[in-house]
């Protein structure tokens, strides 16, 4: 009998990623691409659809919060729908409800048509954005995180810096409604892609159905969307004082904190696992990302009312001069992502937040007559480094965590980086009108904005000693024929 033995295929390398994965990637920003940047892009055409639509800006308002507070309704459901559908099937669904809502925005012949159809807009992006981080992080198999990261990240990275500009340029070349039919090759690609490229995980017939939370949905759904209908409500006269800010705050708080306690009394089928927050790779990153929001979001407000109110560009002006910051945005990518795989999240977050309040600095100083170069060199700077931000405690989440929690990861993360957003936008509101007073000199706003700037550096720099309690680098784990060599050496003494 031959002893020889046949040699086993060759170990993957570890530090490569499956083609399948990539594949699925580019899937998943194909179809987001349109979520990601309808988040933005409408915001720069309120004043057209104010006049086009013939309704008063404070009901055209709501075609922007009307549109995030169904995205907060839905949130909280994708993990649960995904058990119920598969992943690609919910992919699939959301994206025709997002397609759907799209041409009827499209076609909207008022402004209360037009907020109802962005309401099926964000009702279907609400399930699509975390799903989209579940899905990709469930086929890496906590393998090189950083570098899927940093490709599955870009549409969210890009959209809030873009989006404005694209917007700007639809209005300038076509009729507002193109802003919403521009989303139709990006959803019927992404559910061709899909088709081809996501597996088929619909759960086995006869597998045990799980069942929806409804207490926890009736709770936790409406809380979040008073949380942000709240934020959303913030005047700079009153700050947080008035009644229309704090009664949809402390409701949305007393929800949030009755469906905390509802959750913990429930061992399995919670709406969202709050158990999460025991791990202190999930704990660590939203904090992290709640903070970051402010930092993004709060200055995609602050930048483009300088350029406008202090410098006198046009919303398509202000937007190109913010370009710069989306380049670096790019460039961060592999960066961030090659070192977060080589050095851990824990490192790069810590030098990115901390050239994040660096770069923002220079804002801080500004005049009426400073530089433009210098504050695009800055804005690139500021680019990269909120770039790798968003990388290392998106990733991070995801470290040792078992394939089943993944889904509740993403809609943590997710929720807490929106929230940051919504609570950075209401403070420099608040901070930048109350400074502004009675200024109308170009000179007199420049400073109004360097103190809104130099809160915004403030509220950076309180993220970078907290990037010290993220996860460092994992240790590597010992493959799977070694451990079983060394328990069968263990266990019988004769075995060589």
């Amino acid at each position: 009998m031959s002893t020889s033995h046949q040699a086993g295929p060759a170990p993957a390398d570890p530090g490569r990623v499956d083609p399948a994965v990539w594949r699925m990637a580019i899937t998943l920003i194909v179809g987001a691409l349109g979520v990601v940047f309808d988040t933005t892009i409408v915001s720069v055409a309120l004043n057209d659809l104010s006049k086009d639509l013939d309704a008063p800006l404070s009901t055209i308002q709501w075609v922007s919060t009307g549109y995030m507070l169904a995205v907060f309704i839905t949130i909280p459901l994708a993990g649960w729908a995904q058990s119920r559908l598969g992943g690609r099937h919910l992919w699939i669904v959301a994206l025709g409800g997002f397609l759907g809502g799209s041409i009827l925005s499209a076609l909207a012949w008022n402004a209360a048509s037009l907020i109802v159809f962005r309401l099926v807009q964000g009702l279907a992006g609400g399930i699509m954005m975390p799903l989209m981080y579940t899905l990709l992080m469930q086929a890496t198999k906590g393998r090189n995180i950083g570098k899927v990261m940093a490709i599955i990240t870009v549409p969210t990275a890009l959209g809030p810096v873009l989006g404005p500009v694209l917007g700007g340029l639809i209005l300038y070349l076509a009729d507002w409604r193109w802003l919403f039919f521009i989303n139709i090759p990006f959803c019927l690609v992404g559910m061709w892609l899909a088709r081809r490229n996501l597996p088929d995980d619909r759960p086995a017939p006869g597998h045990p159905r799980v069942r929806l939370d409804a207490v926890g949905l009736l709770l936790l759904c409406p809380g979040f969307a008073a949380l942000l209908y709240g934020l959303s409500q913030v005047d700079g006269s009153t700050g947080f004082a008035s009644a229309q800010v704090l009664v949809p705050l402390l409701t949305g708080l007393a929800l949030v904190g009755g469906f905390t306690a509802w959750a913990l009394t429930r061992a399995t089928d919670s709406l969202v696992d709050v158990r999460m927050f025991r791990h202190r790779s999930v704990a660590s990153s939203s904090t992290l990302l709640f903070l970051g929001g402010i930092s993004l979001f709060g200055s995609m407000l602050l930048l483009p009312l300088y350029f406008q109110q202090v410098r006198g560009a046009t919303p398509l002006g202000a937007g190109l001069l913010l370009i710069p910051q989306g380049v670096g945005a790019l460039v961060a990518r592999g960066l961030a992502g090659r070192y977060m795989d080589r050095v851990g999240p824990r490192a790069v977050a810590l030098v990115a937040f901390a050239f994040v309040a660096a770069s923002t600095v220079p804002f801080a100083f500004v005049t009426a007559d400073t530089s433009e170069l210098l504050l695009m060199a800055a804005l690139f700077i500021r680019g990269i480094a909120l770039g790798a931000a968003m990388i290392a405690p998106m990733g991070a989440a995801y470290v040792g965590l078992e394939h089943e929690e993944i889904p509740d990861a993403s809609i943590i993360t997710r929720v807490a980086q929106q929230i940051g957003g919504a609570v950075g936008i209401a403070i420099l509101i608040v901070i930048l009108q109350q400074n502004v007073g009675d200024a109308h000199t170009p000179h007199a706003l420049a400073n109004a904005f360097d103190h809104a700037f130099w809160w915004s550096v403030a509220l950076t720099a309180a993220a970078v000693p907290l990037c010290l309690l993220l996860p460092g680098l994992p240790k590597p784990t010992a493959p799977a024929n070694n451990k079983a060599r060394k328990i069968r050496n263990r266990t019988d003494p004769t075995a060589h």
